[in-house]
C-alpha cells in the first residue's frame, strides 16, 4: 500500500497565486457581470459542476503522477481537490469584495438581488480561476 501524500501550505500557495492571476480581469469587467445578470440559478450551478469538474480533471486526469487515492483525503475527498476548489471560489470571492464590484455593476439591484447576481458572477470567474490554481498546482 503507498504511503498517503501530504498536501502542503505551499501547494496551496501555488494554487492561490494562480488562482488570483487568471480571475482578476474576470472580477472586475463589466461583461461577466451583464452575463450574471442574465443568468439562471442553473446556469450557475452547471458552472460550479464544470468548474469543479475542471479542478479535478486537471488536478488528476492531466498529471499522471499524481493519484487522488494516494492522496491526504477528508471525508474521501482528496485535500488537494478542496484546497483547488476553495482557492477557485475564495479568491473571486475576495476579489469582488476588495474591488467593490458589486457595488459598482449592480447598483441598480435590491440586496437580495445583488446577492444571487454576485454569486452567479463569481461562478463564472471560478472557471478561469480554476484553470490559474491547477495549472500553477500542476508545473510546480
Amino acid at each position: 500500500m503507498k504511503q498517503r501524500q501530504k498536501h502542503k501550505l505551499a501547494d496551496t500557495a501555488q494554487q492561490i497565486v494562480g488562482g488570483f492571476l487568471l480571475a482578476g480581469p474576470f472580477v472586475v469587467t463589466q461583461e461577466v457581470w451583464q452575463l450574471a445578470r442574465n443568468m439562471t440559478m442553473f446556469h450557475s450551478l452547471f458552472l460550479v459542476a464544470v468548474v469543479m469538474a475542471i479542478g479535478y480533471g486537471g488536478l488528476y486526469g492531466a498529471d499522471n503522477d499524481r493519484d487522488p487515492q494516494t492522496e491526504a483525503a477528508i471525508v474521501g475527498i482528496p485535500v488537494r481537490f478542496v484546497s483547488v476548489m476553495v482557492v477557485a471560489f475564495g479568491s473571486v470571492g475576495m476579489l469582488a469584495f476588495a474591488t467593490t464590484a458589486p457595488s459598482l455593476f449592480l447598483d441598480d439591484l435590491a440586496a437580495r438581488n445583488t446577492l444571487t447576481v454576485t454569486f452567479r458572477a463569481l461562478s463564472v470567474a471560478a472557471v478561469f480561476s480554476v484553470v490559474g490554481a491547477v495549472t500553477t498546482d500542476s508545473l510546480f
